[in-house]
């Protein structure tokens, strides 16, 4: 069975404790079992003033073990009626592809995934993803027909609208049994959320386990100093 490499735990654990400490806005994650940090639970709060107003959208992140070098992927789980979005919820979003040159997808090797992008990247992506479809390669055709009509009618065809608003009223629903306040206004979906107390906090380096066999040939002994900084750098648009 093929092993993570020790670059990646790092790059992970790195992002992950940046992401908890200084969250991207309208987004919430955590790991979906605290025991791997190669797959997390993505939630996205719909944007005021957008269809997806009011809505929390969950979604998992899954990473290679080859991370940064190979794109993760993202599934949701709550059900969204999207033009990048496929039935069983995976989302095709051109940051997320390979970087091989592919004429035919319609997309530049710039636009798709390098290892200089990370996680903060993407969520924005996704973001921008949302409220701008990409229809040149839709992955679900119907959504994609129906936003264009909604797009070139300027909101007067509204059968797009309609489906958008009741999936996010009941995401919003469901989170609210969950105990979790949606953000209505845009000055609540841009307050920061403050970073769980230390004595709360995953240890990071409890992935650093002799259990990951990991490579020494290809990184130095790990310590806690190496956690200290995280790197965001990267830019990103689908």
């Amino acid at each position: 069975m093929a092993q993570p490499t020790s670059s990646a735990l790092r790059a992970l654990a790195l992002e992950y404790k940046s992401l908890q400490e200084e969250p991207v806005e309208g987004f919430r994650v955590k790991l979906v079992n605290e025991d791997n940090m190669f797959e997390w639970e993505v939630a996205i709060f719909g944007p005021p003033d957008t269809l997806y107003q009011g809505g929390y959208f969950k979604a998992h992140m899954k990473f290679p073990l080859d991370y940064p070098y190979s794109p993760p992927s993202i599934r949701f789980m709550t059900k969204v009626w999207h033009p990048n979005v496929y039935e069983n919820g995976d989302l095709c979003i051109s940051i997320l592809h390979p970087p091989v040159d592919d004429p035919q997808s319609g997309e530049l090797p710039c636009e798709r995934w390098n290892p200089t992008q990370n996680v903060r990247t993407i969520l924005l992506s996704v973001i921008s993803l949302l409220n701008e479809p990409n229809t040149y390669s839709p992955a679900n055709v119907d959504a994609s027909v129906m936003y264009r009509r909604w797009r070139d009618s300027k909101g007067k065809d509204k059968e797009y609208e309609n489906i958008i608003r009741k999936q996010a009223q009941a995401a919003k629903t469901e989170a609210e049994k969950e105990g979790i306040v949606v953000p209505l206004t845009l000055e609540d979906y841009c307050i920061k959320t403050r970073a769980r107390p230390a004595e709360q906090q995953l240890d990071m380096t409890d992935f650093y386990d002799d259990e990951y066999e990991l490579d020494d040939d290809e990184d130095d002994q790990l310590s806690a100093s190496d956690y200290e900084d995280g790197d965001d750098s990267g830019n990103g648009e689908s």
